[in-house]
């Protein structure tokens, strides 16, 4: 089953201006389907395989040249594996000036970063492909009929394009992701206490990060755990969101916030393995709160564009959930797990109002109810109509 992806356009776009483009994300997140799909006449070739990889590692020029003989490109899958490839690539681009030269995709961009801003900066496009947004599963048929099902199986395409069991899938998942993207980390020695780390991310999401505390649980040491946070954020398995304290006074909090970009991966982590223990679950309005962000930041990738959200939460504890800078304007986004919409669900964003003044363009409050409002103080959005909030960020 091909799913369609939003950010196809975007990146079809960009193999018209610049030699290559590269694809990044997590795992199982859609690349090489989607690199096939756009890019049907070009060769591919996967650096997973042991002798392709050889080949590569061993004779990098040898290699470029007998994979792009006749072809209109090449899709070099798992680069990662070879960065010393990037050099030459550059040396091929440079001689050819030929647009859409090379397609290059990662699982990671903590081997790809280093390599690419030595030898392809001003030369290549990155995207960023995540796991489907609830957008995109509309577009597809495949949207989930309750918020439940949509937080507890996720958003990763192979569940829905292959029909597998997702729990089992997240379980092979973390495994796959340990065993072979945390062990080109060499100071990643101890896999199991590892794991044991990510569970306890799982168990702070939404929450204000406090390292120390982190690495006490952990059994680690502060400097140990900021290397593990890095690299969970650099594979595309949590990321961090940055507290706003532009223009404001310096009585705010200034530590981030912890969230998962794929919400059946946390329920996974968290041991959640039914709609029953999801409902029930002490971290259900965090597991919500950080599907809801996500979708944010999907929106963003899906258009080739920064995601610059943030939270807001003063030395009172007044907070707002998400804050969207987009255009010089913010846009405050209250995320709410319950079902009835309640006159304290505007109370932060009324607060928020008042300190940001004319910086705020419009404000949302996103619930896991059905009903919309248009209110003076807000609009009320449900879960699944999130279009009601992107629709107002086109200014």
């Amino acid at each position: 089953m091909m799913l369609k992806r939003d950010i196809s356009q975007q990146i079809l776009k960009m193999a018209q201006q610049l030699p290559v483009i590269g694809i990044l994300g997590p795992r199982q997140s859609g690349k090489t389907t989607l690199s096939k799909e756009l890019f049907p006449s070009y060769n591919y070739v996967s650096l997973e395989k042991p002798s392709i990889l050889e080949f590569a590692l061993k004779d990098p020029e040898g290699f470029l040249k007998e994979f792009r003989n006749n072809f209109a490109g090449i899709i070099i899958d798992e680069i990662q594996h070879a960065p010393k490839l990037f050099s030459y690539i550059q040396v091929i681009v440079d001689e050819e000036g030929k647009v859409g030269s090379f397609i290059v995709t990662g699982p990671q961009n903590f081997l790809l970063n280093e390599a690419i801003s030595q030898s392809l900066a001003g030369r290549i496009a990155l995207f960023t492909l995540l796991s489907l947004s609830l957008d995109e599963m509309k577009q597809n048929v495949i949207a989930p009929k309750n918020l439940e099902d949509y937080l507890l199986v996720g958003q990763y395409p192979r569940i829905y394009a292959e029909n597998v069991d997702f729990s089992t899938w997240y379980d092979d998942y973390i495994t796959t992701y340990l065993e072979r993207d945390v062990r080109l980390i060499k100071n990643v020695t101890d896999l199991t206490r590892f794991r044991y780390f990510i569970q306890l991310c799982a168990g702070r999401v939404g929450q204000i990060l406090n390292v120390n505390s982190l690495a006490t649980d952990a059994s680690i040491d502060t400097r140990t755990a900021k290397s593990w946070l890095s690299l969970l954020e650099t594979s595309y398995i949590i990321f961090l969101l940055n507290p706003y304290y532009k223009n404001f006074n310096k009585r705010l909090i200034k530590s981030p916030k912890i969230y998962f970009y794929d919400s059946g991966l946390l329920c996974s982590l968290l041991g959640i393995e039914s709609v029953g223990e999801l409902k029930t679950h002490y971290a259900r309005g965090s597991i919500f709160e950080s599907a809801i962000i996500s979708e944010f930041t999907k929106y963003f990738y899906n258009q080739n564009r920064n995601p610059r959200l943030y939270f807001w939460r003063d030395h009172r504890g007044e907070e707002i959930d998400c804050l969207i800078d987009r255009a010089s304007y913010l846009f405050p986004v209250e995320i709410k797990s319950s079902m009835t919409i309640q006159d304290n669900f505007f109370t932060n964003i009324a607060r928020f109002a008042e300190v940001g003044g004319e910086l705020v363009k419009r404000s949302f409050v996103v619930y896991t109810g059905e009903e919309k409002q248009s209110r003076t103080v807000a609009e009320v959005v449900p879960w699944g109509q999130l279009e009601l909030v992107y629709n107002n960020l086109k200014i």
